[in-house]
């Protein structure tokens, strides 16, 4: 069974699921967390991306990758 369920975790490492769920028998889960503080945009991605379009926005880059679209 792959169930997915919002939680929240403190600072203290607790968790608390954001709804109840039911399991028949001991599982095992993964956490995943999701760092929602973080709102700084790589810069150098950006700066880059005009220079970079140049090359990518070329019909033979097109045609170099029409096998995979």
């Amino acid at each position: 069974m792959l169930k997915t369920v919002e939680a929240t975790i403190e600072e203290n490492g607790e968790i608390h699921l954001l709804e109840s769920i039911t399991v028949s028998h001991r599982c095992k889960a993964i956490v995943t967390i999701l760092d929602n503080t973080v709102t700084a945009v790589n810069e150098t991605a950006l700066f880059s991306e005009k220079s970079l379009a140049e090359d990518w926005n070329r019909p033979e880059e097109d045609e170099a990758w029409s096998d995979f679209q």
